[in-house]
């Protein structure tokens, strides 16, 4: 059995990856025309973390991905 108890998806993100998540979402509610601070916002801001969390980080393959299109 591994001594690990948590994935490396399970650990909480740096400063630095939060600030990378951020802009991708401020990027794409502009560019979509997404209110920040709608359920639509909030889903893809979790769809963002998640691609992040898979290994996704660089921006502009994040707003590729999250986006549906090079927004």
């Amino acid at each position: 059995m591994s001594d690990k108890l948590f994935s490396t998806r399970d650990e909480p993100l740096a400063s630095e990856d939060l600030d990378v998540c951020r802009r991708v979402h401020e990027a794409l509610c502009s560019g979509l025309n997404i209110d920040r601070s709608s359920e639509a916002a909030d889903r893809l801001g979790a769809l963002i973390i998640e691609l992040y969390r898979q290994g996704v980080h660089d921006e502009s393959q994040l707003r590729l991905l999250a986006g549906g299109r090079g927004a």
